[in-house]
């Protein structure tokens, strides 16, 4: 029995029937749906020339450009910011200090349970800030709080044997952790962390509540200054490409990283040249 087949009998051939009925219906509810969505699309008008002719003008080519390069921005601080703090109050949480370990835990539970917009708002309003600095504050203390999480539930998963072993050979616990834990974590770790940058650059959108010169806030500003009817939808039609593109470079970065690790060569043993004693 194969590794494959070991969790779940191999399908027949009336279940592969079966499963290529399933698969050709749900292939043809979403084309209905897609066309659906198409046709009314065209019926509103949302393809005709003069919705899009705005579009092909410089000044709102460099809005967007700018607007693009202000959410990179946002997040590339923001991805940087959170993994720091991740990797912190994960470290505090692991910590065998009880004062340290609960108030990480706290810090935490505290900014994990808190509604990102209301954190953004309330450091934006509160603190009067710079739109930026609030929007990068707000999305570090919430995704760096979930990033804790993923980082101490990946070091804890790795066999308590390990640890045992690396105590055993007399390492500290600093060492214990580098050298033993966190490599073995990391590719365990690796698509909950990309997962959860993707939310953090889906999030930069919330800037523009606070007038943070974003994407979305640049697409709100073309929208606003546009002369026809439902203007909203082809920005969003423009807008919501560049984002969904953005988070499939990220995977995709991801996945780069992930079959680089496993190609990687690895460390072979190395044979004891000492001679041992022929009895005990």
């Amino acid at each position: 029995m194969t590794g494959s087949s070991a969790l779940y009998d191999i399908p027949g051939p009336r279940a592969l029937a079966r499963h290529r009925l399933y698969a050709w219906i749900s292939g043809l509810l979403l084309a209905a749906l897609i066309g659906f969505i198409v046709y009314r699309l065209v019926d509103t008008g949302q393809f005709a020339a003069v919705k899009w002719r705005p579009f092909t003008y410089a000044g709102i080519q460099r809005l967007l450009l700018t607007g693009l390069a202000n959410t990179l921005k946002a997040f590339g601080w923001a991805a940087l910011a959170s993994l720091v703090f991740g990797v912190v109050f994960a470290a505090g949480r692991l910590s065998d200090h009880r004062v340290v370990r609960w108030a990480s835990t706290l810090v935490v539970e505290f900014f994990r349970a808190m509604p990102l917009l209301v954190m953004i708002f309330f450091i934006f309003i509160a603190l009067k800030l710079d739109p930026m600095l609030a929007l990068i504050i707000g999305l570090t203390l919430y995704n760096g709080s979930v990033l804790a999480e993923v980082f101490r539930a990946g070091v804890n998963a790795v066999p308590r044997g390990q640890r045992e072993a690396a105590y055993a050979l007399g390492m500290r616990k600093t060492q214990v952790m580098t050298h033993v834990l966190v490599p073995q974590a990391a590719r365990a770790m690796l698509p909950a962390i990309i997962s959860q940058l993707v939310v953090a650059l889906k999030d930069t959108s919330l800037g523009y509540l606070i007038t943070y010169q974003e994407l979305l806030y640049s697409g709100k500003l073309i929208a606003t200054n546009l002369d026809y009817d439902l203007p909203f939808i082809p920005v969003v039609m423009v807008i919501a490409p560049v984002y969904i593109g953005m988070c499939m470079l990220l995977s995709w970065c991801a996945n780069l990283i992930a079959k680089h690790e496993r190609r990687s060569p690895r460390a072979k043993g190395v044979a004891v040249t000492e001679d041992l004693p022929e009895e005990i």
